[in-house]
């Protein structure tokens, strides 16, 4: 592998020359399609991170959907419901392991993964191929490709698709440095583990935290790991549902989390999936129309707009029909990568299912947030730890 490679640009096309390169030795990875840019590798580097660890504390096959070095969804390899496989855009193909876990990845947030980077615990197969040849996306990292998962790929986007296979078995010097207006920082990186032992302080009256649950808190809790601050993500069925990202205040954190898993859910309804697309419409454009079904007020354009998708246009669910297909989930699992400084946020988080919490602690007013989570019947843990990633 090369010591140093030229990259296309830097964060935007007039930032030139952009390099990425190792003072000592081999790069970890080699580009086996495709030129990528910076901001290509930094999602491929904090993304393959985020499946890596993932896929060690689960011991299961882990994939994430990466976009502005944050990730729009990740999930490890759980069997997906019908319902779950027509919301991932994946109910006509048989899926590999892998595979799964990349749609769930993809599935949560389509909106958001359109033209993501993607990341994979595993080899990359054909299956996993096939599902990314009709999705709209950057590039992909992953420790190896199936011969004919690597042709597919770099046919993608007229031969320019991004392919990059990592060493797994490369790991970097505890120390990193960063520099910011010429000026170097250098930390200890972030190897802190996640693991079930995290969350074994439940200072809630509920103590009880099932295998299932301490899988999603544990998704939850890794994806913070690898997204910008402040973060909430919220988890179900092995996979991140809802990440609120790089948001100034706790509470916006947790509202556009839980808003994006309220819509995960919504993908699911029966309404939802009994929709009939015109003819010959984008996948991107049904997803658009999927997130106007749900909208309360549209513009006559929107309006307009949205009609145009159908060949026959349906009944819109109504505020109380969404009200009450979300008043039926319970057990997702919301991890926060530092305290609640207010009980706002588990308020919120009450109106989407979520009945485990995982957070570091210290706040001023945990005992509000505590009998806020007891109020509610949720299970919380702290611990102890906080995630911050800039």
């Amino acid at each position: 592998m090369p010591q140093e490679i030229e990259l296309r640009y830097g964060a935007n096309p007039h930032q030139k020359p952009a390099r990425v390169f190792m003072p000592e030795g081999e790069l970890p990875f080699a580009v086996r399609n495709g030129r990528p840019g910076y901001i290509n590798l930094l999602d491929a580097l904090n993304s393959w991170q985020l499946v890596r660890e993932m896929a060690r504390a689960l011991g299961l096959p882990a994939a994430a959907s990466f976009k502005h070095v944050s990730p729009a969804g990740a999930a490890v390899a759980t069997p997906l419901s019908p319902a779950e496989a027509a919301a991932c855009f994946a109910d006509d193909l048989d899926l590999s392991p892998v595979a799964t876990a990349y749609a769930r990845a993809r599935g949560a947030d389509r909106m958001s993964s359109f033209g993501d980077w993607v990341a994979l615990s595993e080899p990359c197969d054909l299956a996993t191929a096939e599902f990314l040849r009709r999705e709209v996306s950057d590039g992909i990292i992953a420790p190896g490709y199936a011969p004919e998962a690597l042709r597919i790929l770099s046919a993608k986007r007229g031969g320019s698709y991004c392919v990059v296979e990592i060493d797994p078995d490369y790991t970097p010097p505890p120390q990193e440095t960063r520099q910011v207006f010429g000026i170097s920082l250098e930390q200890r990186r972030n190897d802190a583990p996640i693991g079930p032992e995290l969350f074994a302080n439940r200072i809630s009256e509920r103590k009880e935290l099932p295998p299932e649950a301490l899988r999603d808190l544990i998704v939850a809790t890794i994806a913070l790991k690898y997204t910008q601050s402040n973060s909430v993500c919220l988890a179900h069925n092995g996979q991140v549902t809802g990440n609120g990202a790089g948001q100034q205040s706790r509470v916006h954190c947790t509202r556009l989390a839980a808003d994006k898993s309220d819509l995960w859910f919504l993908r699911q309804h029966p309404a939802t999936q009994a929709l009939r697309f015109r003819r010959g419409l984008s996948r991107a454009e049904r997803n658009n129309a999927i997130d106007l079904f749900f909208a309360d007020d549209l513009t006559p354009a929107e309006q307009s707009a949205w009609e145009a998708c159908f060949a026959e246009v349906p009944p819109r669910l109504t505020r109380e029909q969404r009200h009450e297909w979300l008043d039926g989930m319970r057990g997702v699992a919301l991890s926060s990568d530092a305290f609640f400084p207010f009980r706002d946020s588990i308020d919120r988080a009450s109106r989407s299912g979520v009945s485990y919490v995982a957070e570091p602690g210290g706040s001023v007013r945990e005992e509000d947030v505590v009998a806020a989570c007891n109020e509610y019947g949720m299970v919380m843990a702290i611990t102890g730890l906080r995630l911050f990633h800039h």
